[in-house]
């Protein structure tokens, strides 16, 4: 059998590859063989029939001499003693780092946990990245696994078949391969359900054979109609696959009998005029569904898939779906990045489908260096490999594909990092919308930038892109430890000029020292570490001055440890919303591992149970000058009179006050009205207290420490 499918083998190379480079594979075949003697599937087949078996699956997309030997070698580093550099010795450095990019690709990415699973993805994308024949040997290795998974436990299987049906079928989509990408939806869809895919098949199975009459006719029908006007095209019917039309049946809840266009047609013609004369001919034979019709011609999907889709009402009332395009579009669906190495024309639209293709990796490499772990760049991934895209414009006319429910956001990350950090507002359509607005397609949209604008933390409940998601995040992280930093620095100067050390005279050996004694890689490191509660000031402070050439004369020489506020500190100064402190109010901050310094009021009601280790607590104070603006929370009990609610509000403009949020609730004859304003500090609070008094109908006024819901 072995050798059957080896001759095999060489008989589907020798059709398209030159007598030398079929030397190369047949004694790749035997390098192959004597490497694995011995070992077996669990099927109990000799395990060379599987990377035999591989190769074949790469030969209808022609790939090059290099990459067949590689499928043949794919298992043979991990699997055996043979080494990368034996192979490089034997075949060459370039099929020796196809082997490398999946030898790395770890084996028991199947039975590990998530997050050894989800390293083993960022695995594959890097090897991916630097050659995208690595992805195609990993999916036609990956395609034969799924059709031998009979020999596995089913827990195994399941777990394999979800694996394949949330990545792997999706990458073969996103990169063109619709016959790998079909194949390996189906397979999965078996395994994963099996009673439902038995079922399912052989219904189908009784179906067409109950419809072929009808379908002859309406292939011939479709055929005629198009000779008759002189068009020349190649018709054929087309069978939509087993999963797709279990998942027509799931999203529009239908029973098997009620998906009546389990049948398609294809119609596959000279030049791109021909595809629109053709729509119009077959439109005026069978009536359109109105709003079934899609042009993925002019606006091609982001694997480059090229293609007219209509929706006809067929005889007696069938529905039927019609696909045209031409014969350079047609081999482009069927192979996708592939046809590089499986057709030599069409080089500008090849050369336009490896452009979007290497955009998309280029995206999820930016996504893998900026997502903090394996397993959240894994749900980045996922993400884009289900994009069910929308098409927008800008405003210059530039085509942007996007997953559905993407918004403003996300399109201005897609067009630019810088342009997504700096957004501040989005015109949809010439109109000015919100941000969070979702798009859809056809929409024109523009984005409006500020200088000193940054991302907002709110945006990552409503962008869908994993780049938008990416970015927002690796800006936000950025920030904070740049303000965290700074922050810490302080702490640590003031820290140490308690025990009567500067910051600046401190020896660069001292670093050095504390450094290693922490496990820190920087200054930078430590200072961002004290801002987010991560390490306690004194602690380093006290490590600083015990190694300073052991000098403990100073250690009470200043007791003042005190942190000065400028409101200038960003998120690594957070003012807590139990006690909303403002400028004026006696507080003390309190040091919270990974949040920085939480500052309260002196009598905040939640640091009474918390008053107890000494080290976690920090003297504040109010910078003279500081100018930020500060919620706070008022309560006014007012008489239920016409108006009183815009008397109030424009009493508190009147103060130069703004209302952030305002909440009431009915206490018979009065009404208790909750506002969070934003003041300067406690005189300006008194101020706004003191023009609120004045109203008539205002019975009593209280600052409150919080509002309730």
């Amino acid at each position: 059998m072995p050798q059957a499918d080896a001759d095999t083998l060489l008989q589907e190379v020798s059709a398209y590859l030159k007598p030398q480079d079929v030397a190369q594979i047949e004694a790749a075949l035997a390098f192959s063989r004597t490497a694995h003697q011995g070992q077996l599937r669990q099927s109990g087949d000799p395990y060379v029939t599987h990377p035999i078996a591989v190769a074949r699956i790469l030969t209808p997309l022609h790939l090059d001499t290099q990459a067949i030997i590689a499928a043949l070698l794919h298992d043979v580093a991990e699997d055996t003693s043979v080494t990368i550099e034996q192979i490089g010795e034997q075949f060459g450095k370039p099929v020796a780092e196809l082997v490398d990019g999946l030898s790395k690709l770890d084996k028991l990415q199947f039975e590990t946990k998530e997050d050894a699973q989800a390293e083993n993805f960022r695995k594959m994308l890097m090897a991916m990245a630097r050659d995208v024949r690595v992805i195609l040997i990993k999916l036609a290795d990956r395609l034969h696994n799924m059709r031998t998974l009979d020999s596995v436990s089913r827990e195994k299987s399941e777990r394999i078949a979800r694996e394949t049906m949330d990545i792997y079928a999706p990458i073969a989509n996103r990169l063109g391969l619709n016959t790998l990408y079909q194949e390996l939806e189906d397979l999965s869809f078996k395994y994963l359900y099996p009673n439902r895919y038995a079922v399912l098949s052989k219904a189908l199975k009784v179906a067409r054979g109950n419809r072929r009459e009808v379908v002859s006719k309406i292939l011939e029908a479709i055929k005629q109609r198009l000779e008759e006007n002189h068009i020349k095209a190649e018709v054929r019917g087309r069978e939509k696959h087993l999963y797709g039309i279990y998942q027509k049946m799931q999203s529009k809840s239908l029973a098997f009998a009620q998906v009546l266009d389990i049948y398609g047609f294809r119609v596959l013609v000279e030049d791109i005029p021909s595809c629109y004369v053709a729509l119009g001919v077959l439109h005026g034979l069978y009536k359109p569904f109105p709003g079934r019709f899609k042009d993925y011609i002019a606006i091609p999907k982001a694997n480059g898939y090229q293609s007219l889709h209509t929706a006809l009402f067929g005889p007696f009332g069938t529905p039927i779906e019609v696909q045209i395009r031409t014969h350079e579009m047609n081999k482009l669906a069927e192979s996708g990045v592939a046809s590089h190495w499986l057709y030599k024309t069409s080089e500008a639209q090849i050369n336009d489908l490896h452009q979007k293709t290497h955009q998309w990796l280029q995206s999820l490499l930016e996504s893998l260096a900026q997502s903090g772990d394996s397993v959240e760049f894994l749900e980045h991934l996922k993400v884009d490999l289900f994009p069910d895209e929308v098409y927008v414009f800008s405003p210059k006319g530039k085509i942007y594909a996007l997953p559905r429910g993407a918004t403003a956001v996300d399109f201005a990350y897609s067009v630019h990092t810088d342009i997504g950090n700096r957004c501040v507002a989005a015109k949809v359509n010439a109109e000015l919308v919100p941000l969070r607005t979702e798009l859809h397609n056809g929409d024109r949209v523009e984005i409006v930038t500020a200088t000193l604008a940054h991302p907002n933390p709110a945006w990552l409940s409503y962008v869908v892109t994993s780049k938008a998601r990416g970015e927002i995040r690796h800006a936000l992280k950025t920030m904070h430890l740049e303000e965290s930093a700074k922050l810490g620095e302080r702490l640590l100067g003031q820290a140490l000029g308690s025990l009567g050390f500067k910051l600046q005279d401190v020896p660069e050996i001292c670093w050095e020292r504390v450094l290693k004694e922490n496990g820190a890689k920087s200054r930078q490191e430590i200072f961002a570490d004290i801002g987010l509660g991560r390490r306690l000031n004194m602690v380093i402070a006290r490590q600083l001055a015990r190694i300073n050439e052991g000098d403990h004369s100073r250690a009470e020489a200043n007791s003042s440890g005190i942190v000065t506020l400028f409101g200038n500190e960003g998120m690594a100064v957070q003012y807590a919303k139990c006690c909303r402190p403002i400028p004026g109010d006696p507080i003390i901050g309190v040091i919270k591992s990974g949040q920085g310094l939480v500052v309260h009021t002196h009598d905040c009601p939640s640091l009474r149970k918390g008053r107890g280790s000494s080290e976690e607590w920090m003297d504040v104070v109010w910078d003279k000058n500081i100018s930020k603006l500060f919620d706070v929370s008022i309560k006014l009990i007012v008489a239920n009179q016409r108006g009183v609610l815009a008397k109030v509000a424009a009493a508190i403009s009147d103060a130069e006050s703004n209302i952030e949020n305002v909440h009431f609730t009915s206490e018979g004859e009065y009404t208790a009205l909750y506002f969070t304003l934003q003041v300067n500090n406690r005189q300006h609070l008194a101020n706004v207290m003191r023009s609120l008094r004045r109203i008539q109908e205002v019975i009593r006024i209280t600052r409150v420490k919080n509002i309730p819901a």
